[in-house]
C-alpha cells in the first residue's frame, strides 16, 4: 500500500503502544530473532527510522495482466512453508466455526475506473477517496496481484484448519471494494479476525514489513475502542511469526523497529466492529524487497507466517 496514493495520508504514527509491543513480540517469538539474524546477514539493512513520509519518496503504476519477472510458480498456493509451522495439522478442525477474512489490497481493475476509487466515503473522522490502485515493483508487478495471491495462498492454509474463510475481493468485480465496504464486510460476517494485505511503495533502501494496527478511535461512525487490544494481539502475533517464517525484518523504517505500527487515519480499521490489522509485507520499490515480493515461493512463506499468526490468535 503506497502511502502516496489517496485516501491514505502518511501522518506520523502514534507511538503510545511501542514500547509494551516491542517486548511483547520479544517475548512471543524467542526464535523469530534467529531469522532476522539470518535476514541482516544476508543483506538486510538496518538504519534509522524516518518519517511515515519516507513513503511518499516513490509510487508504481500498475499494470493489468503484469507478473513478476521471476519465480512466479515456483510454489502453488498452499504448499508447505520451509519453516516449522506452529499450526494444526492439515485437514484438522482447529478452526472450526471460526471466521477470517482476508482483505487483498486494492484490485487489479482499479486503475481503469480512476473516478469510481476517487469519491469520497466516510471513514468515521473524516472523508477520503473510495480506494487507490496501489503500487508496483519497477518492473510492473502490481501490488493489487500480490495481494491477491498472497489472500488465495492464505486462504488455503486456513481452510485446511477448517476455518470459513472470506475474501473483500477477488477480481470478481470491475474495482473496490471501497475501504468502507471493506470493513463493513468483516464486520457483517462477524469475523473472529480480519487481515488486510498490502504493500509499501516506500524508497529504494527501505525495507522490511510492518503491522498495522488500529487506534483508539472514537468519532462519527467510528468506535474502534473494543478491538484496540484484540488487534493488538493479533498484530503482534502475525508480526512474530512472519519473521519467524520468511527471515524477513521489521520495517527499517517506520515502526522503530518493531514492525508495528499504530493509525487512526485508515478506514478500513476505523470503521471495523472487529479485530483487524493490516499487513505491508515488504516495499515493492527497494529492489533487494521487490525480488522477494514477486518470488513465489517466498510469497507462500508470506501466507504461512500471516496464517500462522491467525492460528496463534484464534486458538489463543
Amino acid at each position: 500500500m503506497s502511502y502516496t496514493g489517496p485516501g491514505f495520508d502518511p501522518p506520523q504514527p502514534r507511538r503510545s503502544r511501542r514500547g509494551p509491543l516491542t517486548v511483547a513480540l520479544a517475548a512471543l517469538v524467542p526464535g523469530a530473532l534467529l531469522g532476522w539474524a539470518v535476514y541482516a546477514a544476508v543483506g538486510g539493512s538496518g538504519g534509522d527510522e524516518v518519517s511515515a513520509g519516507a513513503s511518499a519518496s516513490a509510487s508504481g503504476t500498475p499494470t493489468a495482466g503484469t507478473s513478476p519477472s521471476a519465480g512466479a510458480d515456483d510454489t502453488k498456493p498452499g504448499a508447505s512453508a520451509s519453516a516449522k509451522s506452529p499450526s494444526a495439522p492439515a485437514g484438522s478442525a482447529a478452526l472450526k466455526g471460526k471466521v477470517v477474512v482476508i482483505d487483498p489490497g486494492h484490485n487489479p481493475g482499479n486503475f481503469r475506473h480512476t473516478a469510481d476509487i476517487n469519491r469520497q466515503v466516510d471513514i468515521g473522522t473524516n472523508r477520503k477517496e473510495c480506494d487507490t490502485t496501489g503500487t508496483a515493483t519497477n518492473d510492473g508487478y502490481a501490488e493489487a496481484e500480490f495481494t491477491l495471491d498472497v489472500a488465495h495462498r492464505m486462504r488455503t492454509l486456513l481452510e485446511r484448519q477448517g476455518a470459513t474463510v472470506k475474501l473483500t475481493q477477488d477480481a470478481d468485480r470491475p474495482f473496490g471494494p471501497c475501504v468502507d465496504e471493506r470493513a463493513r464486510i468483516g464486520n457483517e460476517a462477524k469475523a473472529d479476525a480480519v487481515v488486510s494485505i498490502h504493500a509499501d511503495g516506500s524508497g529504494t533502501g527501505n525495507r522490511g514489513f510492518h503491522v498495522i494496527l488500529p487506534g483508539a478511535v472514537h468519532s462519527g461512525a467510528a468506535d474502534t475502542r473494543a478491538i484496540v487490544e484484540p488487534s493488538g494481539d493479533l498484530g503482534e502475533r502475525i508480526a512474530g511469526d512472519f519473521v519467524r517464517v520468511t527471515g524477513s525484518a521489521p520495517s527499517n523504517y517506520i515502526g522503530d523497529g518493531t514492525g508495528l505500527v499504530t493509525r487512526e487515519d485508515l478506514g478500513g480499521l476505523n470503521l471495523s466492529t472487529v479485530p483487524k490489522v493490516f499487513i505491508e509485507c515488504g516495499n515493492m520499490r527497494d529492489s533487494k524487497d521487490a525480488a522477494l515480493l514477486t518470488s513465489g515461493a517466498w510469497r507462500q512463506k508470506a501466507a504461512q507466517g500471516i496464517s500462522d499468526g491467525i492460528v496463534g490468535f484464534l486458538r489463543g
